[in-house]
């Protein structure tokens, strides 16, 4: 086995959390496994995983390796792929990330699209909410809202989102709908952990910025949780714009404070290649934007 063979198994070992996971993933024997990581270890002179009887873990080293090898697997891919005339027929796979709801609800049915248009091409959809690392997860473009502190990527704007208040027609024909940020007190509230700063929320009133403390009756762990709750008359909510728009097309969820709310938010599709990126990836970012951009979600 070659390195660059041995560097895939060990992608594989990481990626899949285990040896045997990886044997499985590569139809290849274990001790075959084993001996490819064995050599790399030998050839590089350092520990790539701590092993225990229970789980396999990956050293600092192997953390710093694994990142290496993503990009040198990628470049290499990429490199066959031109030579094969990938940037002339769109053909491999893309791994792509974005907010869990954002990918349910807008991204999934454009990329069963795209996949329609474009067969010879494979999507891996990483639906987490936080912000990934593309090198070193080996990411090929993601999807992020708001302002983007690293400048090296490659961005390109899709719309904007903002934060608002929602609830239940039924709720607020029984308690009152609220007309100023101040009156949130007097409300059963709903909050989802996945809101970083579900303490207080933030609205302006011209130029003053108002944080309004709240204690929520019911807190969650995820946004689809406290919006769920929110149909079901828990009370009002804070959500992304985004997140609610089949509710409110439907009448289930009313928006409120509209005048208070905070400055909308972009929406970017980011990518680390720009004019360099393969046909795959330039198929995929041309097929979103002509997808996304004006979609009612995305216009705050």
């Amino acid at each position: 086995m070659d390195r660059i063979e041995e560097m895939a198994v060990f992608v594989a070992v990481a990626e899949e959390g285990g040896f045997a996971a990886a044997s499985r993933l590569l139809n290849l024997s274990a001790p075959t496994v084993t001996r490819a990581v064995a050599s790399l270890e030998a050839s590089i002179g350092a520990e790539l995983f701590v092993r225990t009887t229970r789980f396999v873990r990956l050293t600092e080293a192997g953390q710093r390796y694994l990142a290496d090898c993503r990009r040198i697997l990628r470049q290499l891919e990429e490199a066959e792929a031109q030579a094969a005339g990938a940037h002339i027929a769109p053909r491999g796979n893309l791994v792509i990330a974005a907010p869990v709801l954002f990918g349910q609800q807008l991204l999934v049915p454009a990329v069963v699209d795209f996949l329609a248009a474009y067969p010879a091409v494979s999507v891996r959809l990483l639906l987490v909410d936080r912000t990934v690392l593309l090198g070193e997860e080996g990411i090929d473009a993601a999807f992020r809202m708001g302002d983007l502190p690293d400048s090296s990527l490659v961005a390109m704007p899709l719309g904007y989102i903002r934060r608002v208040v929602c609830a239940s027609p039924a709720y607020l024909d029984a308690h009152g709908r609220p007309a100023h940020p101040s009156e949130l007190t007097g409300h059963a509230l709903v909050a989802s952990v996945a809101d970083t700063r579900n303490d207080a929320w933030q609205f302006v009133d011209g130029d003053t910025r108002i944080d309004i403390a709240i204690q929520p009756r019911l807190v969650t762990s995820t946004n689809a949780a406290a919006i769920s709750a929110a149909e079901c008359g828990a009370g009002l909510t804070r959500v992304m714009s985004y997140q609610i728009a089949p509710a409110l097309a439907d009448g289930r969820l009313e928006r409120l404070l509209q005048p208070y709310e905070d400055k909308p938010l972009p929406v970017w599709l980011v990518n680390q290649e720009g004019r360099r990126a393969a046909a795959k990836l330039r198929v995929f970012l041309a097929f979103m934007a002509e997808r996304l951009r004006g979609h009612p979600a995305l216009m705050g």
